[in-house]
Parts: structure tokens; sequence; C-alpha cells
């Protein structure tokens, strides 16, 4: 079932162009795939206007399916395009993806080891309002321990379609975790991307900022503050949680006296955690804090609001780390 052309007057239209233009990037990456010949299928759960998944099914409506509210059917029957020979790309809230849709990822498509790429958007606690059945601060903790499934937080747009781009040579089935398209671009429009790797912005001796996601711009400019007040601090974007860039993780870890993770994810099993595990497994002598939502399900309220109550704007993260080097000296 594909959607009647839109309007581009539309309130439609104007909502994802004004409010969310983090969301283009999905529609013209999945296009640009389609344009080099591979075999995309595009689906969503009746959230085509939510992901910006509309542009895309304006431009190839052969290529897209329109699930309606069939979380499960639609991973599944990812799982069957991809045994066909097809590409599939479903998109629905990562609340609903990771959480309702576990068993079928895990049986369906990671068991099987299809190339289905599932995308998780709105994740943590960007809907807000729509409150703790619709907020997804579990799903790093639960995709990353499904084996052979690739985990990758973009920090923004490009990065995003960088990553869509870099994924029609991945062999493996892929989760996509990104934020609401309000994020503000941390790199530019032609970045690259690899699998695995992760970026540094910057080395530090005091303490190491690891972040993904949503909180690499954030972080970035507590960075800023962080050195403009003498402190010796650094910066690596971890965009693919699984799998990790242990080296990046080692060599922070060997100069800096603090490594700091931060996600806007449960504190438990998401990066800190991944971070925590080649930490200890390696006895490295920095010391690690983990900051994003402590183990408890967050509150609702408009995302602006629920970034400044659980520290994860600028100004929290660069407290969070002030406080973790007093603590220490």
């Amino acid at each position: 079932m594909t959607s009647a052309p839109l309007d581009p007057q539309s309130w439609q239209y104007r909502q994802i162009n004004a409010r969310a233009p983090g969301l283009g990037y999905l529609s013209n990456a999945l296009t640009s795939l389609v344009e080099a010949g591979h075999p995309v299928m595009a689906g969503t759960a009746d959230l085509q206007y939510s992901n910006g998944l509309v542009r895309f099914a304006e431009r190839h409506p052969e290529r897209f399916v329109q699930f309606g509210i069939s979380e499960q059917n639609m991973v599944s029957a990812a799982a069957g395009m991809a045994a066909a020979g097809a590409m599939p790309f479903v998109a629905t809230f990562a609340s609903f993806l990771a959480l309702l849709c576990c068993e079928q990822i895990r049986t369906d498509i990671a068991y099987s080891a299809l190339p289905v790429r599932l995308i998780g958007h709105h994740a943590g606690i960007a809907l807000g309002f729509y409150g703790t059945s619709h907020h997804a601060t579990e799903d790093l903790a639960i995709m990353r321990s499904i084996a052979d499934l690739t985990v990758v937080a973009p920090a923004d747009g490009p990065q995003l379609a960088a990553a869509i781009r870099a994924s029609a040579d991945h062999p493996r089935p892929i989760y996509f975790r990104i934020g609401r398209g309000q994020e503000p671009n941390v790199y530019a429009e032609d970045a690259p991307f690899s699998f695995g790797k992760a970026i540094v912005h910057a080395e530090g001796s005091d303490i190491v900022l690891i972040a993904c996601g949503t909180l690499v711009h954030p972080a970035r400019a507590a960075l800023q503050s962080l050195r403009a007040a003498g402190i010796d601090a650094g910066l690596i974007d971890m965009p693919t949680i699984k799998p990790l860039d242990e080296e990046a993780i080692l060599a922070a870890a060997g100069r800096a006296r603090i490594v700091l993770t931060l996600e806007e994810h449960n504190i438990l099993g998401g990066l800190g955690g991944a971070v925590a595990e080649v930490m200890a497994e390696s006895g490295a002598r920095a010391r690690l804090v983990r900051h994003g939502i402590r183990d408890e399900y967050s509150l609702i309220a408009p995302p602006t609001h629920l970034y400044r109550h659980y520290r994860l704007d600028a100004d929290g993260i660069e407290a969070v780390a002030r406080e973790a080097l007093n603590r220490l000296s």
C-alpha cells in the first residue's frame, strides 16, 4: 500500500521542512542508493510523516510499503524482502522497534543473517509528552545484546546519510538509532563514515567525553567551555555502538584521568556499559563515569525540559564533567 502524493504546501510538508529538517537526509540517502542501482525497499508503520519517508514514497512509490500500525509484521516482512534479494529499510519509533519487535529482529533478521536496515527514530526521550511508553531509553542495551546486529547512533542528518550510503556494502543487519530530525548538524554534507570507527574531535589528558547520537552536539559545546576554563578535555564521537572502536577507547583511557560517557539512554547496557566492558577487561587506569538517564523511567515533559532536567544539554554535561574532576582531585 503506497501513500497518495502530498501537496508541498500541506501542513505535513511544512512540519517536516520547518520543524525537522534532519528527516530529509533519510529519504535523500535512500534515493541515492536507488539511483546507484541498489534494490532498496522502504517501509514504515504509519509514520511516514514523522520520519520523512513520505518524500521517498513520492519519488519511488513502487519501492515504498505503508504497513499501518503493524510493527512486528513490518519487521518480519522486511526479513522476507531481504531473503528475496531486496535491500529493505524499515522505520518506526525506536521504542516500538526495539521493544515491541525484539523477537522478530532477533529471530527473523539477526539469527537469519539477513541484511535488513532497521531505523528507530525519535529515540531516547525525544517524544517528550508521549511519555514512557514512547520513550526509548533501553534500545541500545537490547539491540547490542543481539548477535550479528550492528548498532549505529548517528549524531546528525549528514552522518545518518553517510551511514546509510555506507550500508550498501554491509552484509549484515543494522539498527540505526536516530533522533527527531531537529538535531543541529555536527558534520559537513560530505563527511565520511566507517562502521566501527570512532571520530576523535579532540584529545585530552584531564577528561575525555565519549558521546553518541544526539549528545554529540551538546558535548561539543561543553568541550569548548571546559577547554576555555583551562581543562584539558577531549571529545570522541562513537557513532557505532557495536562493533565498538576499542582502540579509540583505550587510547583515551591511557591519556586521560577520566572517561565520561554521554548518552540519551539508561546508563545500564548502552554506550556507558559497552565502554565499561572494554575498560574493565583491559585494566585501563582512567576512571569511568557514565552519564545519561539513571536506572529509572523517564519523566513526561517537552524534550528541551527533559534534556535540561537530566543534564543532557551542554550546561549539564559541562557540570557533570566538572563534578567528576572535582571528585578526583
